[in-house]
């Protein structure tokens, strides 16, 4: 069954800016590169939750884990200028953008008490993991996407090469 056009991730303009830019390839590089760093600190802090050891290591894991998300949330908003026009809340990505929104929140606000040191390094961890959950959470959405773009083009080229056939 094919998508109707309203239904597609992109449109076929839409899809050429994304082939086309190198903001898809700097994306395609900074996501497994923040997960890596992501289950590298997740590790961590769980290990820390449950040890106590390797506390600063943990703390600072999640300092890395925000810069890395910062990046890859600026770049992809440069990304989502050039593919929809707009720097976030495209239609295509909307949800994905608002729960980026609450994953950026807790990540800042981690960052603002880890540099505070007003709150205990349980409590500090305890916040990291929240803004990890949301994290995944938002991990998910964008995997989602990610195969339903390829989906849609496996569909766009059966389309384009039954066209090309009947020409």
């Amino acid at each position: 069954m094919q998508r109707s056009q309203s239904q597609s991730l992109y449109t076929p303009e839409q899809r050429a800016k994304r082939d086309a830019t190198r903001w898809t390839l700097v994306q395609g590089l900074l996501a497994p590169v923040q997960f890596l760093v992501f289950l590298i600190s997740l590790y961590l802090v769980l290990n820390s939750l449950k040890t106590g050891e390797h506390t600063d290591w943990a703390l600072a894991s999640v300092v890395l884990k925000t810069l890395v998300l910062y990046a890859i949330m600026i770049t992809g908003c440069i990304w989502e200028k050039v593919v929809f026009g707009k720097y976030l809340f495209a239609h295509a990505f909307f949800w994905e953008d608002v729960v980026s929104m609450v994953v950026l929140a807790l990540h800042t606000a981690y960052l603002w008490v880890w540099w505070e040191g007003s709150w205990s390094s349980s409590d500090q961890l305890w916040l990291a993991l929240a803004a990890y959950i949301t994290y995944g959470v938002n991990a998910a959405q964008y995997i989602r996407k990610l195969r339903m773009a390829r989906l849609q083009k496996s569909n766009f080229s059966q389309v384009e090469s039954a066209a090309q056939v009947s020409a």
